[in-house]
């Protein structure tokens, strides 16, 4: 293999994290005359998640992402340049990712379902014809970042998606408290912290079973709740 190739999963790593940043910033903040961060949080959820997925792919190696693997042959060069990748290769769409993850990894897509939803809600968006219940795109970018994205890439590549966000202001603190409002659990960062929100504050509306469920995972990492 051509060095260069091995270059390939950070590469894609780092646009992933590019736009896990702006969903992140668009599912979770609202203020008026944001009303088109609902659609954007779809899409840039939507190439979080394909990128991300292309990383891991990727990382068993560079070339499984690629559909057309036999039209990469070039036989005016003797070895397999990354530009000529970039140029001449055709990775696999959004739709038949979860089945490529599968076969490269043996892992399943942790909410097909959730996939599927946010899949279809991409698509209409992209076609300039949102879906016409559009209140709950927020929640469906969220369930698809924190159920099926940020369990695989936390495994995969060590990143926790709370992290990610474009308020540089402030750390996680308002990401957190959106997705326990929404009872959606989250991979935990080693040194976490929040000084902006009252956990228990944010805690005091959800069901039972999601506090055990946070406190568990906030526990491993040396975080108490009252």
């Amino acid at each position: 293999m051509h060095e260069e190739l091995k270059e390939i999963p950070g590469r894609i790593l780092q646009v992933a994290i590019g736009a896990l940043t702006q969903a992140n910033q668009h599912a979770v903040y609202y203020d008026p005359g944001m009303d088109h961060w609902d659609h954007m949080c779809v899409l840039n959820a939507a190439l979080a998640g394909e990128l991300f997925i292309k990383a891991i792919v990727a990382k068993e190696h560079p070339l499984l992402i690629f559909r057309d693997l036999f039209q990469l042959d070039d036989p005016s060069n003797l070895d397999l340049t990354i530009q000529h990748v970039i140029e001449k290769g055709k990775t696999y769409n959004f739709e038949h990712l979860p089945k490529l993850l599968w076969v490269s990894t043996g892992e399943r897509i942790p909410d097909l379902a959730n996939f599927e939803s946010l899949r279809k809600a991409r698509n209409a968006i992209q076609h300039f014809c949102a879906p016409a219940d559009q209140r709950g795109l927020r929640r469906l970018t969220l369930e698809f970042l924190y159920n099926n994205m940020d369990p695989l890439i936390h495994k995969h590549f060590g990143v926790c998606a709370i992290e990610y966000h474009e308020d540089t202001s402030v750390s996680y603190d308002y990401v957190v408290g959106c997705l326990v409002r929404n009872e959606l659990l989250f991979s935990v960062p080693d040194d976490f912290r929040l000084t902006e929100i009252d956990l228990e504050e944010e805690l005091s509306g959800v069901s039972e079973s999601y506090r055990v469920a946070l406190a568990k995972r906030l526990g491993e990492k040396g975080f108490r709740l009252n």
